[in-house]
C-alpha cells in the first residue's frame, strides 16, 4: 500500500489520490461479519402473548402473505432507498397483489364487470373486522419499511377512504377499483405551511364558477403527491365559508406538487408541496359528502387508528432485528443476549409492544361495535407513538455503534419514528383531544386567544 504521507504534495495525482480515498463501502455482511444486516430480515420473535390467538383464520392468513412479501422484496431494497431519498416504484405491483388496498373496502369482479360493495358500520353495520384486517397488514408493512407503510396508508386509508365514505356513488364507481388494484394512486392534501395542528382554519379556497369550481392555495407535506394520480384536496368555499373536499386530476392546469427534501425521517415516502393557482374541478368531482371539518373528521376518525398501528409494526421489527443481533454479537467472551442489562432492556421493549399491540387491538374492536369514541383513538395514537419512541431508543442503545446504521434497522425506524409521532395529530394535540373528552372542556386555544375570537 502506498504511503501518500511520504510523498511531497506535487507528486501525488490526483486521480490517484481519488482512487485510494473514494473506495466503495464495504457490504456491510463483510464488513461487519458477526451480525446479520436487516437486508435478511429476522424471524417475527415478537408475539410473546401470541396475540395470533385473538386473530382469525382470515387475519393471520392475510399477516402472513405481507410478512412474506415484505421481507422478501421489500427488506432487500429498502435500505438503499431510504439513503437515496427515493420511492421504488417498483414494488408497488407486489404491493397491489396482496389485495389489501382500501382495507375496509370490498371490491369484487364478476364476468368482467365491477361491483364495488362498502361495508362500513354506520352505514350498514357489518363491518366486524375487516378494519383489524387492515391494522394487521399496516403493522406487517411497517414491521419491515415505515415509509412503504406511509405510501400505503396515505393510498388506502386517507384517500380511498375519503371518497368511499364522502364520494358519490358514481366516483366511487369509478375511482375505487382502480385505486383498489394501485392502479390509479392517491393522495390527501389538508395540511397547509399556516396550518397543521390546526387544520380547521386553512386558507385554500374554492369559488364556485360555471360548471365546477376554481382552487386557489398551498399545501403542504403531503405524502405521495409528487406522483399521486388523484390528490383529495380539502378547501373552504368561498360562499358559506365551509370546508369542502375534491378530487383533482395530477395533471390539471395550475397545479404543482414539488418533492419536500431533506427530511431525517420517512426518507422513501415522496413528501410534497402543492400549489393550486386557478386550477379547475369540475362538479362531478366535488365530493359531495364534505360539506363541513366534521366530514374530515370522519376520515381521521379512521386514520388516526391506522397511524396508531404504524408504531407497533415499528416496535415489533425493531424488537426481533435486538433479539436476533444481541443472540449473534459477542463482547467480552460471550454473546450480548448474555448480559442482564441487556436482556432488561429486550423484556422492557417487549413488554411494551404487547402492550401495544393490545391497546391497538382493542381499538379495532371498540370501532367495530360502533363505540369508538375521537377521544380514544387520539389516546391510542398518542400513547402507542410515545412508548414506541422508548422501545426503539432502547433498541437503539443495545445495538451500540451499529445502533446509528440503517444496515441494522434500528437507526432508521429511529429516525422515521419522529414524523409518525407528530402525524395525524402530534402527542400533544391528541392528548387535548382526549382531555376534552374526559373533562368536557376543550383547551387548544389560550384563554386570552378564545376570548378574543369571542368578541
Amino acid at each position: 500500500m502506498t504511503d501518500l504521507s511520504s510523498l511531497r504534495q506535487d507528486e501525488v495525482d490526483e486521480n490517484a489520490r481519488s482512487s485510494y480515498f473514494n473506495l466503495p463501502a464495504l457490504d456491510v455482511s463483510v464488513a461487519f461479519p458477526q451480525a446479520t444486516p436487516v437486508s435478511q430480515f429476522p424471524p417475527c420473535a415478537s408475539d410473546y402473548y401470541q396475540f395470533d390467538d385473538l386473530l382469525t383464520s382470515e387475519e393471520r392468513a392475510i399477516r402472513m402473505k405481507v410478512r412474506e412479501c415484505m421481507e422478501k422484496d421489500i427488506a432487500p431494497i429498502m435500505t438503499k432507498y431510504w439513503e437515496k431519498a427515493e420511492f421504488p416504484f417498483h414494488v408497488v405491483p407486489k404491493i397491489a397483489a396482496l389485495h389489501i388496498a382500501g382495507g375496509t373496502i370490498k371490491v369484487l369482479y364478476t364476468s368482467g364487470i365491477v361491483v364495488t360493495f362498502f361495508c362500513f358500520l354506520w352505514v350498514m353495520g357489518v363491518l366486524v373486522t375487516l378494519l383489524l384486517h387492515l391494522q394487521v397488514a399496516v403493522a406487517e408493512i411497517a414491521r419491515v419499511d415505515a415509509s412503504c407503510c406511509t405510501f400505503f396508508s396515505v393510498h388506502s386509508c386517507l384517500a380511498m377512504l375519503t371518497i368511499a365514505l364522502c364520494g358519490s356513488e358514481a366516483q366511487k364507481q369509478k375511482y375505487l377499483p382502480s385505486m383498489a388494484q394501485l392502479n390509479t394512486v392517491g393522495c390527501w392534501a389538508l395540511t397547509e405551511p399556516d396550518y397543521g395542528s390546526d387544520a380547521s382554519s386553512l386558507r385554500t379556497t374554492a369559488t364556485k364558477v360555471e360548471g365546477g369550481w376554481i382552487l386557489e392555495g398551498q399545501k403542504r407535506w403531503i405524502g405521495n403527491s409528487t406522483f399521486a394520480d388523484l390528490l383529495i384536496i380539502f378547501a373552504r368555499n368561498t360562499t358559506t365559508n365551509h370546508i369542502n373536499g375534491y378530487i383533482v386530476k395530477k395533471n390539471a392546469p395550475g397545479l404543482t406538487a414539488t418533492k419536500i427534501e431533506n427530511k431525517i425521517g420517512l426518507r422513501i415516502v415522496q413528501n410534497g408541496d402543492i400549489l393550486l393557482k386557478k386550477v379547475f374541478v369540475p362538479d362531478e368531482d366535488r365530493l359531495t359528502g364534505v360539506n363541513s371539518f366534521q366530514d374530515t373528521n370522519k376520515v381521521l376518525a379512521v386514520s388516526r387508528i391506522m397511524v396508531a398501528w404504524q408504531p407497533v409494526g415499528m416496535s415489533m421489527g425493531v424488537y426481533d432485528m435486538c433479539h436476533r443481533y444481541l443472540k449473534e454479537r459477542k463482547q467480552f467472551g460471550a454473546p450480548l443476549a448474555a448480559f442482564q442489562l441487556n436482556q432488561q432492556k429486550l423484556v422492557q421493549m417487549l413488554g411494551n409492544v404487547q402492550a401495544m399491540t393490545l391497546v391497538g387491538w382493542r381499538l379495532c374492536k371498540l370501532y367495530d361495535k360502533g363505540n369508538m369514541t375521537h377521544g380514544q383513538a387520539s389516546l391510542a395514537k398518542a400513547w402507542i407513538s410515545s412508548k414506541a419512541r422508548e422501545t426503539i431508543s432502547l433498541g437503539r442503545e443495545l445495538l451500540g455503534g451499529n445502533g446509528v446504521l440503517a444496515d441494522f434497522l434500528v437507526a432508521k425506524a429511529f429516525c422515521d419514528l419522529e414524523p409518525i409521532y407528530t402525524y395525524e395529530g402530534t402527542y400533544d394535540i391528541n392528548t387535548l383531544v382526549t382531555g376534552r373528552e374526559i373533562t368536557g372542556i376543550a383547551s387548544f386555544k389560550p384563554a386570552s386567544s378564545a376570548h378574543r375570537s369571542r368578541l
